[in-house]
């Protein structure tokens, strides 16, 4: 039977470079975390502005012209950085033509769409401006992250890997069978309808009943990157135990098909540490910058109510 109180879902606002929860398919679909670092590839994208003077780059420094723009060296190199293209990869053919291609094709789109004044639609102009805004916090957010990452000390580390066994000496990598499915609103409406299910299938037969677009496989699940109280439902699992689990931008209904003694030690043990321990600054960084923003916010009308405020923080008029 899925157990509703074992629902979990890990939204960090500031991408990490590796989820909380991870789960790994054999087909090497990875299920990940909607971090708002992950936007900014997309952001970028989309802050493109018309003007009447072409800025003309240095020859050498021009890679490709489509019409009047023109793509830099530079703007290559960022989409290579945004995409995680390592120094070496940057240098294949196959990766260049790949990603130069899509720049070229974004560089097209966007003369059109400035062509046919789309720049002037009002919802495009406050799309642009989100775009904007995403990508100026999350520069904001990114390098006080980077900073404070930095300061991580071989102790710190170190006395990650010691309380936390269970991601460490102790891990254990449990095989899954699995269903994933993308959420949405009427997501909490399918998971109660879930709740008295006892196997897989009838889950299955249940979205494909319900037109929810989902898919099977198998996987595996670590046990550092499951919170304790979910690890200790699962070791106390009956043998037909379904769970559900929210995983970025799609919930998982999953059923252990076995587990195996895995230990992180040595470097991939201090890598991993450094990653966590970057989560936790993640964390920190998110909850204070809304207690910040909703401190200072002043709410009008009926979103003050919405919000948790009857009037003015004390002191405010």
């Amino acid at each position: 039977m899925v157990d509703p109180r074992v629902s979990y879902g890990y939204e960090d606002r500031i991408r990490p470079s590796e989820p909380l929860m991870m789960i790994w398919t054999r087909s090497s679909k990875v299920l990940r975390s909607s971090l708002v670092l992950a936007l900014c590839g997309f952001a970028l994208a989309g802050c493109g502005k018309k003007t009447d003077v072409t800025t003309e780059a240095p020859k050498s420094q021009v890679v490709a012209k489509i019409g009047d723009q023109v793509v830099t060296v530079q703007e290559l190199d960022n989409e290579f950085r945004l995409a995680n293209v390592s120094a070496e990869k940057r240098k294949d053919p196959d990766t260049i033509k790949r990603v130069l291609g899509e720049l070229v094709t974004r560089k097209y789109l966007v003369q059109k769409a400035l062509d046919a004044k789309l720049d002037r639609e009002p919802t495009v102009l406050l799309d642009i401006l989100r775009s904007k805004e995403l990508v100026l916090a999350n520069a904001l957010a990114s390098r006080d992250v980077t900073t404070k990452s930095s300061s991580i000390s071989k102790t710190d580390i170190d006395n990650y890997i010691a309380n936390n066994p269970l991601k460490f000496a102790n891990r254990q990598m449990m095989s899954v069978e699995e269903i994933s499915f993308p959420l949405s609103s009427a997501s909490q409406a399918l998971i109660e309808a879930t709740k008295e299910m006892n196997t897989l299938d009838e889950v299955d037969q249940k979205l494909t009943g319900m037109g929810v677009q989902h898919g099977r496989s198998s996987g595996a699940i670590s046990s550092g990157d499951l919170p304790p109280d979910l690890l200790n439902r699962i070791v106390a699992k009956q043998a037909d135990d379904i769970f559900f689990i929210r995983s970025g931008t799609n919930g998982v209904f999953f059923k252990v098909t076995g587990q195996e003694a895995q230990p992180l030690e040595g470097d991939a043990a201090v890598n991993a540490a450094r990653q966590y321990l970057r989560q936790d600054i993640i964390k920190s960084e998110v909850g204070m910058t809304s207690v910040a923003a909703n401190l200072e916010a002043k709410y009008d009308g009926e979103y003050a109510s919405i919000m948790g405020r009857d009037g003015p923080p004390a002191g405010v008029k």
